[in-house]
């Protein structure tokens, strides 16, 4: 997992992006930086990050007990966990293993980060963490054994580290619909996928990394700090409308 470090002049806000470089991270990353505020965000694969002197690289893995964040500055405002999968099988052919690495990547992860950089968002007014489920968790479909599983989890975790850290950190996730991100490639990877995929949803389209993205800041901002331990769903209408 390597850093990418984003620094803007006088900024607002102290936000860490876990996966910011691609997808839904990367369009978070994109709205925050562009209102002055300090952007730290890390990516695992994708090397497309813009080739600035404002950009700081680190390398890091999350799931390293003996990483730090020591770069980090000693007030964190918000914190959003991105990583993630998409992996649909028949349930007789998932390994159980398959299942654990889900889990690591999507909860272990998110743990793992959220204990080193707890202190930092303790010293915040008010921080805000975000993570991510899957419209999948509460409507039951073919072939989500797995993704449901491990965002399953992710929705309990937010539920009670929100009561835990209560008034001082708001904690919330984000359950999407299929996204057009990269991750959602091989859903997505013809014309006639999109289609069909987009007809599934009340509002005849896919959701992009965008209406995903413009959730997750506004739920970071001051003008949500009412809101804390909820999954908010921005599906299409997915989850709540019948065709």
């Amino acid at each position: 997992m390597t850093l990418l470090f984003k620094e803007t002049i006088n900024s607002m806000k102290n936000y860490l992006i876990i996966g910011g470089s691609s997808g839904i991270g990367a369009a978070v990353t994109d709205i925050l930086s562009k209102n002055n505020n300090a952007i730290f965000a890390t990516y695992n694969s994708n090397s497309n990050n813009p080739d600035t002197e404002l950009i700081k690289y680190h390398h890091l893995d999350v799931l390293d007990s003996a990483f730090d964040f020591d770069f980090l500055p000693e007030i964190l405002d918000g914190m959003v966990y991105c990583p993630g999968s998409i992996n649909l099988k028949p349930f007789s052919r998932i390994k159980p293993d398959d299942f654990l690495t889900d889990f690591n990547l999507q909860v272990n992860g998110a743990i793992s980060v959220l204990q080193k950089v707890l202190p930092r968002l303790k010293k915040s007014e008010l921080a805000s963490v975000i993570m991510f489920s899957t419209v999948a968790v509460q409507n039951g479909f073919n072939f989500h054994s797995q993704v449901a599983a491990s965002k399953g989890a992710i929705e309990g975790l937010t539920r009670s580290l929100a009561a835990e850290f209560a008034p001082k950190i708001r904690f919330n996730a984000i359950a999407p619909s299929l996204t057009d991100t990269k991750l959602a490639s091989k859903l997505l990877s013809s014309e006639e996928k999109k289609e069909v995929n987009a007809e599934r949803h009340p509002m005849k389209k896919i959701g992009s990394a965008q209406d995903i993205a413009e959730m997750a800041v506004f739920l970071l901002s001051d003008k949500a700090k009412w809101i804390t331990g909820q999954i908010i769903h921005v599906d299409g209408g997915m989850s709540t409308i019948k065709n």
